[in-house]
């Protein structure tokens, strides 16, 4: 029976993948590799079954054992229905894969790359490729995202005063962001990074032009920054103790896009991780961004646009110039491949660092609470279902990876 019930489990949460935000590949590792030789051949009502049923059947159960050092690609697929809060009910594909450029390397880890194909009842479609590539020199790595789509949203407005004030209203909001980094390590934990950003976003459709504010509903823009980051962390993929500090700026010229004038934007992440006990991980994130005042609307902070931060809260409820948030999560292996996880946290979006100084327009700060679910789907790649609740409002969040 046990067979069995390691199916049903990894069925359940197989349909997982598919409801996909934009989310980082970065994944909590659940349990150590099983070395046990259950597989489908096992099982008598899979005897008549297809052999291309039961090949998928046995290398999705065993789909968290690292195989990069077997094979050249170790990649693993699937298809399901998929529901997210912003695009109800649609299906998606998506494949997941780890790789070594040379697999007589010593690196603990390997590199990673991740394809989703989603598309929904009401016209949302999204595609994303992701990936962390590392080089076999451990000295430098390549971290990139392309993320197209297009996604009927509600809508608010452009800045905090007009989404806490204004009716909702709807638009078409289509999308094409590549973002590209390259970090090199100087010393043990000191890391310094390039980084380009290039990002098209059109509004059509606007049932309320006017809250635009005057700005145009398309723009096309491109950045370059430089980051330095502090990285102790055991694993990019996997943290379970060690650091993430980092600071990253980045200019938008003119002249490499449409906006109205040059204008920039500098980041901060905090994160720390630290084992309790058996089993356990403490992760601990902060995440400051700050956009100049020129910055057009479309490269704004969004509240949960991301599926890391702000999870339950609809994407585009509250916008603005900068965001401040912070969290904290709790991470637990149960049984098997399968984990529980609890956060709290909170964030708050501004125009400016001068509005936290004045009483009479000091932004709102909006709580965040929940409970999730983890199921190894990769090794040390994560199927996550997570149920967010904040001020007036409450949702699932249906993705891969962890959160942070």
């Amino acid at each position: 029976m046990r067979p069995i019930v390691r199916l049903i489990a990894a069925l359940i949460f197989a349909a997982v993948p598919m409801a996909m935000g934009a989310q980082e590949v970065a994944a909590h590792s659940l349990a150590p590799a099983s070395s046990g030789s259950e597989f489908i051949d096992s099982i008598p009502l899979f005897n008549r079954s297809p052999k291309w049923l039961k090949s998928y059947l046995n290398s999705f159960m065993r789909g968290n054992i690292d195989r990069t050092r077997e094979k050249r690609f170790d990649l693993s697929f699937g298809l399901s229905p998929s529901y997210t809060r912003e695009a109800s009910f649609g299906i998606g594909a998506l494949c997941t894969g780890l790789y070594r450029m040379d697999r007589n390397d010593t690196l603990p880890n390997p590199s990673d790359i991740f394809i989703c194909l989603n598309a929904s009842l009401n016209g949302f479609f999204v595609f994303t490729l992701k990936g962390n590539h590392l080089f076999p020199d451990n000295r430098s790595r390549i971290s990139y995202k392309f993320e197209m789509y297009r996604k009927d949203l509600d809508f608010w407005g452009i800045n905090s005063e007009a989404t806490a004030n204004n009716p909702k209203s709807r638009y078409d909001r289509r999308q094409i962001d590549l973002q590209i980094e390259y970090a090199y390590r100087i010393s043990h934990n000191l890391y310094v990074g390039a980084h380009l950003r290039n990002d098209y976003t059109d509004a059509r459709r606007m049932a309320n032009p006017d809250y635009l504010l005057g700005e145009r509903p398309q723009y096309y823009v491109t950045g370059v920054g430089a980051s330095v980051e502090i990285d102790s962390r055991d694993n990019i993929l996997t943290p379970t103790r060690g650091v993430h500090l980092s600071y990253m700026v980045m200019l938008f010229p003119k002249f490499l896009g449409n906006a109205p004038s040059f204008f920039n934007s500098h980041r901060i992440i905090a994160n720390a991780y630290r084992q309790l006990w058996k089993g356990s991980t403490l992760a601990f994130d902060f995440y400051a961004k700050f956009n100049s005042s020129k910055s057009p609307w479309t490269m704004r902070e969004m509240v949960a646009s991301d599926g890391i931060r702000m999870r339950g809260y609809y994407m585009g409820s509250y916008i603005d110039n900068s965001q401040v948030a912070l969290q904290t999560e709790l991470r637990q292996h149960i049984w098997n491949r399968i984990g529980a996880t609890a956060w709290i946290g909170g964030a708050t979006v501004f125009s400016s660092l001068k509005d936290l100084r004045h009483k009479e327009i000091r932004p709102e700060w909006l709580p965040n609470w929940g409970l999730g679910l983890r199921f190894e789907f990769k090794h040390n790649v994560n199927a996550r279902i997570d149920f967010g609740m904040g001020r007036h409002t409450k949702g699932f969040v249906f993705a891969v990876g962890e959160a942070f």
